[in-house]
């Protein structure tokens, strides 16, 4: 039996072929269907996933090479009382996603991009983004989500869509 180490879990995904693509072992046998196929040559970000703390696109990576190695999905980030994070915080505040297909795979980049840079620029935030795309085109409040999300995590001001304006 083969077992996989999953949002912080130790979760057995059987006899699965190494070959296998952890998107496929994620969403078919584990049911972990928040990450999206996309176009199966990792050039979209849609199956986006974190390993060991940085982006990964998991359409490419087979289950056979991540023994020892920390996989985090879309719905391993929120808190386990379902608190979300300042990126999906943001995300949601910002209602960043017209179709949403594509979002998941963008916290996840966004997600790692803020965890080693709390205060990027707007180049920053476009190469962190670029493997990311979105069909709708909602590029622009995706960087401002970002953005939003950056400020929130180092206490400072932030534009809030709800109410119009900034917070302190």
């Amino acid at each position: 039996m083969a077992t996989l180490n999953i949002n912080g879990q130790t979760m057995d995904i059987g006899e699965i072929d190494p070959s296998t693509p952890l998107l496929w072992v994620l969403r078919d046998e584990l049911g972990l269907v928040g990450t999206k196929y996309g176009c199966g040559i990792a050039q979209c970000g849609a199956c986006t996933v974190h390993m060991n703390g940085a982006p990964v696109r998991s359409c490419q990576i087979p289950v056979g090479n991540l023994t020892n190695q920390q996989i985090t999905t879309i719905e391993g980030l929120a808190a386990a009382d379902g608190t979300l994070t300042p990126v999906q915080e943001a995300w949601v505040e910002l209602d960043v996603p017209q179709c949403g297909y594509c979002q998941a795979g963008q916290i996840m980049s966004a997600t790692a991009l803020l965890n080693n840079n709390r205060n990027p620029s707007d180049a920053d935030i476009d190469a962190a983004m670029s493997g990311n795309i979105c069909r709708c085109a909602t590029y622009s409040r995706i960087r401002q989500a970002i953005k939003d999300a950056a400020a929130k995590m180092n206490g400072t001001a932030f534009y809030d869509a709800a109410h119009k304006g900034e917070v302190a």
